[in-house]
This record gives C-alpha cells, structure tokens and sequence, in this order.
C-alpha cells in the first residue's frame, strides 16, 4: 500500500507490521485479495539472455509445420525473436533472422531462389545457413561487392523435417544436442503414422505445459457434468466412449532420468474389475508423452504407448504453440476413435476446444489443407458463447491470464506433478541439478545413441475392486508406484526386449495382488 493511501485511510488491517500480507477468508472480502503480484519471469520470460529462454535454446524444438512453407517466406516469431522459414529449391529448410542485415527489410518479403533467400530491397541473398552468397554492385565494381558480400552474415539457425514438422536448434552452434528420436521409432506400431499438428495458444508458454502434467483436470473440465445445459460439442471423454477418463484419478508423481523428466502415474477404476494405470511423461524442457487418450478400460492392456507427443514451443512472452505428433492407426488406437481428418493446423481430434477455433468454423469455412488466420482474442471469437458452455483446455489454460500468476495459487496434493515439474526446471536453469543442465542433457542422449526409452504407457489390469474403500486405496497407489519402478528396472534395456521385459513384470504384479488378496 502506498504511504499516501496509508495516510488517507490507515494501515492496511491485512498487512502485518513488516509488511507482508496475511491471508484472510473473509466473507466478501475481494478488496483484500485485489492486489496481483508479479509473474514468475525466471520460468516464463523466454527472450535471448533471459534464464528459461537460454535454457530453451539449448534443445531442438518443431517451429512449424511443413505445410507452412510454401513458395513464399514464413514469417514466425520463436521464443521472441522474429523468423522467416522456407524451403529453397533445392528442398533445403532455412530458419533466418527476419530482418536483413544490410538494412533491416524483412526477408518474409524475399524471394526464395534455388539457393536460399533473396531480399526484395537490394536483392542481396543469403543460403540456409546465413552465408550472404550475392550482392549486386554495379559491373566494374564487383570486386568491391565481393568484399561486402564476405563482411556480412545472417542470423541463421540449423533446421530439419521430419514427418511434417519443421525442427530448428536456436542455441549455440557449438553446443547442438543430437535430436531425441525416443525409442527410435517413437513406437509407431507397423501400420500406425505420426500425424502433425499444431495449435496457437493465447497465453505463456509455462501453464500449457503445466496443463500436460495436471492429469487430474480431466475429471472435472473434460466430464459430462461441466457442459450447461446438455450443449455438448466434443469437449468430454464421456462423448467419446472413454468415461474412465473422467473418474477422478490417484496420482503419484515421481522425477526420473536423474531429474531430467517426471513420470506421471494416474490410477482409476474403470469399473469393479478393471484398473486403469495411466503413465504421462514430461520431459524437461518443454516436452511430453501421453498414452492413449480414448482408453474405455474395459479390457486387459499391458504397456500401451505414444498416443499423443507434444512440444510446448513459447512464441513470445504472452502466446505459445502446442505442436508434435498423433500416432493413428489401430496399433495404438484400439477402439478407433481417432480422425485423420481433423488433425493438422490449428485442429486436432482428441477432443474438441483445444484451439480457439472450434470445429463447425475451422471446417465450416475452411479445409483440413488450409491456414486460417488464428482469433488475437479469446473473448472476441465467435464461438464465445460455446465456448462458455463446453470449455475445453483452451478455455481453462488461457484464461488464467497472459501469464500466469503462481503466487496466487493455492494447490492442492493432485496438483503436486506441475509444481515437481516446475522445481525440476527451475533447478535445470540454475544450475542446482547438473544432470539437467544442457552439456549434461546432450550427453545423456549420445550416450543412449539419442534413443532415450519413455516412462509413458497405459495399462488396464484384471483387478476386482477392493472389499473396503481403503483396500481400494491402497491398491491403486500401490499399482501406480509399481508400474513407475518396472518401467525404471526395464531403462537399461530396448525394444523388444524392454516390452517383453515390462508386460512380464506387469502380468507378475496383477497375480502377486491377486494372491495377495486371496490370502
């Protein structure tokens, strides 16, 4: 409180002599609660020199898709720097600093050449890794231009496809990490594909990735009983035959790969005789794993995996992308609810309300194949009121401000995965874990030959119900825990070996509690 505020109406009776604010419940007391603090800028500010945005730089991360490059320039902004990408004619992929280094035209105006970019001010070009590879000086003259053309460089950061995702590495050249490929093939099943998309989210980058560790939000903001007024539109895992998804789940949360990530194991009943064991993983910085997202829980399934692969790529400050892969196809999608044709830019399948732009506009007024201009505002959209009817993570993840204010949260014991995931990077940034540190991290992937196994699975064991509401408890907790300590037993193995190796153990512990129950 200000001293001129102070003088006119007194101390606040809420504010202790040093100064530090008391929390009061008070009936209708949002006057003691209408100061907002600052946000947490060591893990949301992004910009170069700043401390997340150099520990994000350190990693490769998907920018766009590669259907947005096109014969002209994509203009981006990554991590708040802004970017033009392309494809020259040669098949090459380009990421450069936007503006020119002569005088600062941007390059989204160029003209893409067989070799790199030219800029449409002086037609000076550039190749894919900033080399200036022409400047047209007058004919007798071309001595000097060579000198110039030798003087100058663009910003340029290495980039690579791979399966519709454009991949770019914006640290420094002489620390690139090699790309983690996890499990090598992501463990795409013979049959199955990764599908791309990508989805603009209105907010800072930290609360989506937030979102992907609260596995405990799926029983209230995706279950029936949150839509008003029966206006369903896809939003619940009710609507599509994956009710277990909304039974509120048990959660154990345990930091794995020395720091580097964090298994998220989620126990539900699917009914009175099926367990459903749920792993996510998030991986530091900004990446996560999700097992499959239509699981019914109605049949035994043992180590289930990639369903959904996502990155959580900051635009700036204020706006960030949910961009990766959808694995389709009926090796992982066995019930197959998942839609080829609603997956891409600015749409995805799983669940509607994931963008701003809602499914009858995105595919009322334009096709799978196209870019719609993506809404500046949440609240200025068209589909507002639906919105507001049947919100989905959109809603939920974007409206709790540009940025979100930690220090006014009041979590509770469910809510433990983001804040794990938040000390896990906060000490990777500082320094305080070297595991998680860059060099530490890039090493840790050569040495797995850039192959690291995942914690991620989804698992339905034949188990009955519990005869007391504590037995219930304790079996679920001890499941969760048990999966999380197979799948580490199992880290030093691969492939085939590593799933033979798990769907035993696991086949072991469901007839060592069967056991158990029967004595």
């Amino acid at each position: 409180m200000s001293p001129k505020i102070q003088e006119q109406f007194g101390r606040d009776p809420h504010t202790s002599a040093g100064g530090t604010t008391e929390k009061k419940l008070v009936p209708f007391g949002g006057y003691y609660t209408n100061r907002i603090p600052g946000h947490d800028p060591e893990l949301t500010e992004v910009g170069p020199g700043t401390p997340a945005g150099e520990y994000l730089r350190r990693f490769w991360h998907p920018i766009c898709m590669s259907m947005e490059l096109t014969d002209t320039p994509r203009f981006l902004k990554i991590m708040g720097e802004e970017l033009v990408a392309f494809r020259d004619g040669s098949g090459r992929i380009g990421v450069l600093h936007a503006h020119c280094v002569h005088r600062g035209a941007s390059l989204e105006y160029g003209k893409i050449e067989q070799h790199g970019i030219s800029c449409c001010y002086h037609g000076m070009v550039f190749d894919v890794d900033g080399t200036c590879l022409r400047v047209p000086f007058p004919e007798g003259e071309e001595e000097e231009g060579e000198r110039y053309r030798c003087s100058i460089r663009q910003g340029a950061y290495k980039a690579f496809e791979r399966n519709g995702l454009v991949f770019a590495y914006m640290g420094p050249p002489e620390q690139e990490p090699p790309f983690p490929q996890w499990e090598g093939d992501f463990t795409v099943a013979e049959g199955d594909e990764l599908v791309p998309y990508s989805n603009f989210q209105h907010c800072n980058w930290l609360q989506v990735q937030d979102n992907a560790a609260d596995n405990y939000h799926t029983m209230a903001l995706h279950a029936k009983r949150q839509v008003t007024g029966e206006h369903y539109q896809g939003t619940t895992f009710d609507e599509v035959g994956a009710a277990t998804m909304e039974v509120p789940p048990d959660m154990q949360f345990v930091p794995v790969h020395g720091g580097r990530g964090l298994a998220c194991a989620g126990a539900r009943r699917a009914d009175d005789g099926h367990m459903h064991i749920r792993v996510q993983h998030q991986v530091l910085p900004n990446f996560s794993l999700h097992a499959y997202t239509s699981e019914d829980g109605k049949k035994k399934k043992l180590f289930s995996r990639f369903h959904m692969i996502r990155w959580t790529v900051p635009v700036d400050d204020h706006n960030s992308k949910m961009i990766g892969w959808r694995v389709m196809g009926p090796g992982i999608d066995t019930r197959g609810i998942g839609d080829k044709s609603l997956v891409g830019y600015e749409t995805i399948d799983f669940l509607e309300g994931q963008v701003a732009m809602r499914r009858p506009e995105r595919f009322g007024k334009y096709k799978l194949e196209d870019m719609p201009p993506i809404p500046s505002d949440h609240r200025a959209r068209e589909n507002y009121k639906d919105a507001q009817y049947a919100p989905g993570d959109y809603e939920a993840i974007i409206s709790q401000r540009p940025i979100a204010i930690h220090a006014l949260e009041n979590p509770t014991k469910f809510d433990a995965g983001l804040y794990v995931f938040r000390k896990l990077l906060r000490d990777a940034i500082r320094g305080s874990n070297p595991n998680a540190g860059p060099e530490q991290f890039a090493q840790w992937l050569r040495e797995c030959a850039g192959h690291p196994n995942s914690y991620c699975s989804g698992n339905v064991f034949d188990l009955p119900v519990g005869r007391t509401t504590q037995e219930e408890v304790t079996l679920r907790r001890h499941l969760a825990r048990q999966v999380v300590q197979i799948l580490t037993e199992a880290d030093g193995m691969k492939g085939d070996e590593r799933a033979g190796f798990v769907m035993q153990k696991m086949e072991a512990l469901q007839q060592d509690v069967l056991a158990r129950r029967q004595a």
